[in-house]
């Protein structure tokens, strides 16, 4: 449950609010000292609570750093009035969108309901703040699947190196140990230390409950009043001082499982209670620009790719880290002292004006762009009050915008320290050959018993159980511009700006040449080296003179403020229609792909889905085409060129456009810059073939740096996402899965056996073809175990009716989620493009909704019979043998 800052790149900083207007926030301080802030955001009928509690890892007891990160989870086992059972249904029943998260110095519930449901989420989140169980016996259920969050996390080769940059940041201190805890410390817990660390900290004035979305602010703080106002406040512990010592310079290597070598320089910087904090946000922004000394190391072709960035953010520090990709094999030696000569010279001699400018317009922009989610805003308004201490999110970007070249240059100098920076290399260690294994070690068929129904609260019975197809909230305009592309345009006027969501239908499997395998990777990359008419660097200054974002590609993207909508759109089509494709760039971008190739086809991570597509497709099957690093080197820019011009049409692309703008505004701006595009020939073939269903296996595949097993079983279905079956198997989907503890698999893998963190079932359909899939992550000795509890679901699904109650959670589950996935702008577009290309209508998720709304438990064990086939797994096991 708690969030991983790195996963290739670390993570950004948190997402930015806009600066508030008082007509749609309103603050309070209940009696019991509940800081209580609600933001309305009309996007769409949905509301995010969340609720921050001012503990975390700095708080837990000497020897126990996973304390806060545990009494974070035991809260979903039972709080006031209500068990385990009951949370776990009620979450699910209001769409399974919640979760929380253990930093170092809070910790945060969050959930994203209908905003008809507000006040059962906050029932559920009052009662927690009331008490909680903290049994001995839950604990014991709980604590095998927060130990399998360890593991996992120890698996993640970016875990463990932050984890042995925060010893040396930050020796002394409470940050200098992360929040996820350990198995010794978890095996020695019992339910009376979570119970003392609960009484501690979790208490009404020791947190700050947001509330963002469609709500009316003052009736939801009458109900905030109601549900909370009784709740006592607490005589509060100190928080622990932090006291940061001299950091401690040194040079380690950690084994990776990645398919390329990453080179850090990581440094202390200031945190966000620092006067400097805002120029350091800037600086990190200048850094890893596009038109940056840093970023020049990849079209040098020095680098298969860099960044800068600020991770780790704490009120007394934060790191800052440059970081670079090279090939597994090189030497760290060159590329750690290019990126010491960049810094330093920042350092030295400051940095560029113009890029501070970019920077500053760019996070102004960012905020804007903010208020397009409920969830992001609810998050940033947590995070600046909770995390930060600010008084809004509109406090940083009050301050970045008074930020001055002159105190950029002054953080470089007095942070950039390259001679007391840590060196880490993170190198990759390849994965042995995938060899043959056994599918699971049992041989038991008997079913699992369906579970039986939860009793729910009267004040919960009847808001979840009701059932009905949720009304449209999206009216989007579906046009076609002259030359055949399809334009869908949703206005949405919650703040002013514009994202546009493209995609060309295509399929490189079927669209490559024989022997160019690999065009499309590097015709990809070659999109950020700008246009026939400006170069990279100008091509990218355009963009930030308007403070817009943009990708191009096969799949492209592009946010801008509305005022730059036109220019924006313009650069758009240029990069789509007009991309330079330069020589010189070419033979960088092919070297550094066939570097990337080479490493990517000995990593683990490659070998486990190679296995798995082998064992699913019939042999010779278009889908298990790859690059190779022959077929790269062969390439030309010949070869990528004609590519582009077979892949690349505007009959064959789709075009989502959402925001602060009209149907009438839209249509002429993309006729003028896109309408010129012309196709030749007749349309390709971009769709795969059907396939039979897969004979059974079982693959293991070695991975040297995990500790924890990762395990999908998977198989090919004999429908296509068009199929009407595809609605039943995806209802049964839900009974199994999606709902956390109220659902088949998570109830049996983590709440009552402890084998699992996380296990994940889902139905992917295409045009032609369906594979159904369950993941999960364990210890080697429970692999066949758990295996076998899957296995045991699935055959009861075949055989028996689901029970009334289990039905009714499914269908509560997938109508709530149709119209939680229209709280963010984003996501609306995505959609929009995805149903597009597939030949879905716009509407597909309300018509789907009827559908799920009729089936019956009949129509779900019927297709779970047809189609699920529990013996014909392909199991793939990647990390140690299973035992």
């Amino acid at each position: 449950m708690r969030r991983i800052l790195l996963l290739f790149i670390l993570a950004p900083m948190a997402g930015l609010a806009a600066p508030e207007k008082d007509d749609n926030v309103l603050r309070a301080t209940l009696d019991n000292g509940l800081r209580v802030v609600i933001v309305r955001d009309p996007l769409a009928p949905v509301v995010t609570v969340e609720e921050n509690y001012i503990a975390g890892g700095d708080e837990t007891p000497a020897g126990f750093p996973g304390m806060a990160h545990a009494q974070e989870h035991m809260a979903f086992r039972g709080c006031a009035g209500l068990s385990a059972d009951q949370i776990a249904a009620i979450y699910a029943q209001l769409g399974g969108n919640q979760n929380a998260d253990t930093q170092q110095n809070i910790t945060q519930y969050f959930v994203t309901v209908p905003a008809q449901d507000m006040e059962v989420a906050l029932r559920v989140d009052s009662a927690c703040m009331q008490d909680v169980e903290d049994s001995d016996e839950q604990w014991a259920e709980e604590r095998g699947a927060i130990e399998q969050e360890v593991s996992r996390d120890l698996s993640n080769p970016t875990y463990k190196f932050i984890t042995r940059l925060n010893e040396d940041l930050f020796s002394g201190t409470p940050y200098a140990h992360d929040a996820l805890g350990t198995k010794p410390s978890f095996d020695a817990t019992t339910g009376a230390m979570l119970r003392g660390f609960y009484r501690n900290w979790y208490a009404p004035n020791n947190a700050i409950l947001v509330i963002a979305g469609d709500v009316d602010p003052a009736t939801a703080l009458a109900r905030v009043k109601h549900l909370y106002g009784s709740i006592p406040r607490k005589t509060l512990p100190a928080h622990p001082a932090v006291n940061l010592q001299p950091v401690k310079t040194e040079s380690f290597t950690l084994d990776s499982n990645l398919p390329y070598e990453l080179v850090f320089l990581a440094f202390r910087m200031p945190g966000t209670d620092s006067a400097d904090f805002a120029a350091v946000r800037i600086l990190s922004d200048v850094v890893s620009s596009q038109r940056a000394d840093l970023y020049g190391l990849v079209p040098q072709g020095k680098a298969l790719g860099t960044d800068f960035g600020l991770a780790e953010t704490y009120p007394k520090a934060s790191v800052g880290y440059a970081l670079a990709a090279i090939p597994a094999g090189s030497d760290p030696g060159p590329i750690t002292g290019e990126m010491k000569t960049i810094l330093a010279g920042y350092a030295a001699k400051g940095v560029p004006a113009a890029l501070v400018e970019a920077a500053r317009k760019g996070e102004i922009a960012t905020a804007e762009f903010q208020r397009n989610s409920i969830t992001d805003l609810a998050s940033a308004w947590s995070q600046a009050l909770a995390g930060e201490g600010r008084d809004s999110p509109s406090d940083i970007v009050e301050a970045m915008k008074k930020v001055t070249v002159a105190d950029v240059d002054r953080a470089a100098k007095n942070y950039l320290t390259v001679q007391s920076a840590i060196i880490a290399t993170l190198k990759p260690s390849a994965s042995g050959e995938a060899i043959a294994g056994k599918g699971y070690g049992g041989a038991e068929t008997t079913t699992a018993a369906p579970t039986k129904p939860v009793t729910l609260p009267d004040w919960a019975e009847t808001a979840v159980k009701s059932l009905k197809v949720p009304q449209a909230v999206t009216h989007p305009v579906d046009l076609t511009l002259s030359n055949g592309l399809r334009l869908i345009v949703q206005t949405e006027k919650i703040s002013p700006t514009v994202t546009v969501a493209g995609s060309v239908k295509h399929e490189p499997d079927l669209q490559t040449a024989a022997g160019k395998d690999g065009a499309d990777s590097v015709l990809s990359e070659l999109f950020s080296y700008g246009t026939t008419t400006r170069d990279r660097l100008a091509f990218q200054e355009a963009l930030d003179d308007i403070a817009a974002s943009e990708s191009g590609g096969a799949n492209f993207n592009l946010k801008v403020l509305k005022q730059y909508v036109a220019r924006g759109v313009e650069l758009l089509a240029d990069n789509e229609l007009h991309p330079a494709l330069p020589p010189d760039a070419f033979k960088v971008v092919r070297d550094q792909s066939v570097q990337l190739v080479a490493g990517t086809l000995a990593s683990p991570g490659y070998r486990t889905r190679r296995a798995l597509e082998m064992a699913l497709l019939p042999k010779n099957d278009p889908a298990l085409r790859e690059a190779t690093p022959a077929s790269v080197s062969a390439l030309t820019l010949a070869d990528v060129r004609d590519y582009y011009a077979q892949v690349f049409r505007p009959d064959m692309t789709t075009i989502t456009v959402i925001g602060d703008i009209t149907p009438e505004e839209a249509q002429p701006i993309f006729e003028k810059w896109f309408g010129g595009w012309k196709s030749a020939g007749p349309k390709p073939t971009v769709t795969l073939p059907a396939v039979p269903a897969n004979p059974p296996s079982a693959v293991n595949v070695p991975d040297p740096t995990a500790v924890q097993d990762s395990v999908e079983l998977a198989e090919e279905i004999g429908i296509n996402r068009f199929h009407p079956d595809y609605y039943a198997l995806q209802l049964g989907d839900h009974v199994l899965g999606g709902g956390f503890y109220a659902t088949r698999l998570y109830r049996d893998l983590r709440q009552k056996a402890g084998y699992v963190y996380n296990v994940d079932n889902a139905l992917r359909a295409t045009e032609t073809r369906a594979t159904y899939a369950v993941t999960y992550g364990c210890d080697a000795e429970n692999v066949s175990k758990a295996r076998l509890l899957v296995e045991k679901e699935l055959a009861a699904m075949r055989t028996e009716n689901v029970n009334p109650a289990e039905l009714q959670q499914a269908k509560a589950l997938l109508l709530r989620q149709i119209i939680l996935a229209e709280s963010s702008e984003d996501a609306v577009a995505e959609g929009f493009v995805a149903r597009a290309l597939i030949g879905l209508p716009l509407d597909e998720p309300i018509r789907a909704a009827q559908r799920y709304f009729a089936l019956s438990a009949d129509d779900v064990r019927a297709a779970f019979e047809k189609w699920i086939r529990p013996a014909d797994f392909v199991q793939v096991v990647r990390g140690p043998a299973p035992k």
